[in-house]
């Protein structure tokens, strides 16, 4: 009977050990069932509203572009894509002045859901019984737009019914698995149950969401198991989404930043490209304008008279070929530009590109050097267009080498092709540039000493009439300093023999007289010291900035005009240089540029210059600065 008994309490505690295990499962089932419904529904209603946000703003992305132009079909199409999202009832986009601008429907909605609001209300969300209203602002560069309008479906109550339902689910099994666990397996339930607390943990702490439970368990815990490992495994998937959709944005970013760079990029070469059109233009108009001073002041000299029609003509050459550079290249970019193809020979093509060349290298004092194969050579191809293409690789080459360099041309052929290389001991070419030299208005250098710079289209027109001739243009360099090479390519009619004579030429070195005269442009300096001297001025011209202050430094002028882009030094170097000097101080510096902004002028006073002169110069103005006595009286006191 004492066993009995004994037995009988047994049972009573183990009864009430089990139901204290079911009854404090059961506390805290309750208690995390309703922590994980409450943190659910709030995750439930962020998610939602997050995702119709984001949603908003995606609409407001791509219809910004439709409101800006006023395209309603577009912005009908944009919201008709919703049709995808079955939960999304109807969108609407509003103007920034509140008038609907495009609306949608989904098929087969009823009720208030298909009434779109007449005007848009204040950028958010709301929550109406079973349905969310988001309302987002369209801004477009800081300003705002429009509005787009969503109203969704918001399946509160279902989602709380549903998770509801799994957790009771979940309590039932727990209370069942505890009782068991309790009564028989205690140990199979803490070991899994211990598992995924560690494999929890380790979440937590590592964020690794590639980890699982081990083991393959049975019944509800092996349920748990498997639920709680898909868990992580969706989100790691989500993670990897989310991580892929920053990666978009910031890719989307970049290429917004690449493109407003470019865009900056262009608008700085329009305004360059302005300037040294204005500049350019300039620089021929100032000997043309000396000329005509010189033809009204001494029209009974027949040299001068001579001189001066040469200089207006060879000026007037230049602003010809200037316009018919920027109109060809117009035509080909347009694609009215045509070729007259025929049967060429090399010899006249290169006569002819001579020709054209000749006088401005002369005016620089370089050596030519012309190499070209002694058996005529024949091109299929328009013989204006191949002479253009040689002149201004030609024109090129001397622009950017220094006075007295050399310049060569050499032909040879290989293998049914014409190969000319045009080489110079210039400037040179940095490697960043050998790809991009080609392109319209790239300028090579863009210091204050550069002398005749051009607009950057000669290069561009040499390689599209190559591309025309079905032929190719290279560039090369060995670094800055080191001169350059265009090597062109074009396909002939005939094979000559190789063997080559070379041809050399030379130029005579520009000529020097007896104020100061510093400027490259030989032309507008030349008929400006005729002029000088003709009024019985001592006259001295120089074409290089350390010429000048050499020069200066001897001569101890009253009065210095001085070209601001002078090769090897700027003007501006050079007006501090020369007030350096022990008789500085007692010269009257005028600045004489194609450069006339007003930052021009500020730069031009604190280098030191009295004056600012914008070419074409008329003579009037120069007797002007040179009849006003009293500026070289104060100076001088």
């Amino acid at each position: 009977m004492t066993g009995a008994i004994a037995k009988v309490r047994d049972s009573s505690v183990r009864r009430k050990l089990i139901l204290m295990a079911v009854s404090t499962t059961l506390a805290a089932l309750v208690a995390a069932s309703v922590a994980m419904l409450l943190v659910d529904l709030r995750a439930f209603q962020r998610y939602w509203t997050d995702d119709l946000m984001t949603q908003a703003d995606i609409m407001a992305r791509v219809t910004a572009p439709a409101l800006a132009f006023n395209d309603e079909e577009t912005a009908r199409q944009n919201l008709a894509v919703l049709r995808v999202r079955p939960q999304i009832l109807a969108a609407a986009i509003y103007t920034s002045n509140g008038t609907r601008f495009a609306g949608y429907v989904a098929p087969g909605t009823a009720g208030s859901a298909t009434q779109l609001p007449p005007r848009p209300q204040a950028s958010g969300y709301r929550i109406e019984g079973s349905e969310i209203v988001v309302f987002r602002n369209i801004v477009e560069n800081g300003d705002m737009v429009g509005t787009v309008y969503l109203r969704a479906r918001y399946g509160l109550f279902d989602r709380l019914l549903s998770y509801g339902a799994i957790l009771g689910a979940v309590m039932l099994g727990a209370l069942a698995i505890a009782w068991l666990v309790a009564s028989r397996l205690q140990e199979a339930i803490t070991r899994p149950l211990g598992s995924v607390t560690s494999v929890a943990r380790q979440v937590m702490q590592r964020r690794d969401y590639g980890l699982r439970v081990p083991g393959k368990e049975s019944g509800e815990i092996g349920v748990l198991i498997d639920a709680f490992n898909e868990m992580l495994a969706e989100i790691g998937r989500r993670s990897d989404a989310l991580q892929e959709a920053n990666a978009t944005l910031e890719h989307e970013m970049q290429v917004r930043q690449r493109a407003e760079q470019a865009l900056i990029l262009a608008d700085r070469r329009k305004d360059e490209f302005l300037a040294t059109l204005a500049h350019e233009l300039r620089n021929p108009l100032a000997p043309i304008r000396t000329g005509l001073d010189i033809l009204r002041l001494r029209s009974g000299d027949a040299q001068a008279t001579q001189r001066a029609t040469d200089i207006m003509e060879r000026q007037l050459r230049q602003m010809v070929r200037l316009v018919d550079d920027l109109l060809d290249v117009s035509r080909i970019n347009t694609g009215k530009f045509t070729i007259k193809s025929g049967r060429v020979e090399l010899k006249a093509v290169v006569n002819d590109a001579l020709e054209v060349v000749r006088p401005y290298i002369d005016l620089h004092g370089h050596e030519l050097q012309i190499d070209l194969p002694d058996r005529p050579v024949f091109l299929n191809g328009d013989a204006t267009r191949l002479a253009q293409i040689l002149s201004n690789l030609l024109n090129n080459a001397a622009k950017y080498t220094n006075r007295g360099g050399r310049v060569s041309l050499k032909a040879t052929v290989e293998d049914r092709t014409l190969v000319v290389v045009v080489a110079d001991t210039g400037i040179g070419l940095a490697p960043d540039m050998l790809d991009t030299v080609f392109e319209m208005f790239v300028q090579v250098d863009s210091t204050l000493e550069r002398s005749t710079a051009g607009l950057g289209v000669g290069l561009s027109l040499a390689r599209k009439l190559v591309e025309l001739h079905n032929g190719s243009i290279e560039a090369h360099s060995a670094g800055l300093g080191h001169g350059s090479q265009f090597v062109v390519r074009l396909p002939i009619v005939v094979d000559p023999e190789l063997p080559a004579k070379p041809t050399p030429a030379s130029f005579i070195s520009a000529e020097t007289y007896r104020i100061l005269l510093a400027d490259d442009n030989v032309d507008f300096v030349n008929s400006i010291g005729a002029l000088l001297t003709a009024m019985g001025h001592s006259v001295v011209i120089t074409h290089t900035g350390p010429d000048a202050l050499a020069a200066a430094k001897r001569f101890c002028p009253d009065y210095a005009f001085l070209d601001i882009g002078l090769p090897q030094m700027s003007g501006y170097d050079l007006a501090r240089g020369i007030r350096n000097l022990s008789c500085g101080a007692m010269t009257v510096m005028i600045a004489v540029t194609g450069w006339g902004q007003e930052k021009d002028r500020q730069l031009a006073f604190e280098a030191g210059f009295d004056h600012h002169m914008v070419k074409p110069v008329r003579f009037e103005q120069i007797e002007e600065i040179l009849g006003n006595r009293s500026l070289i009286k104060k100076l001088r006191t």
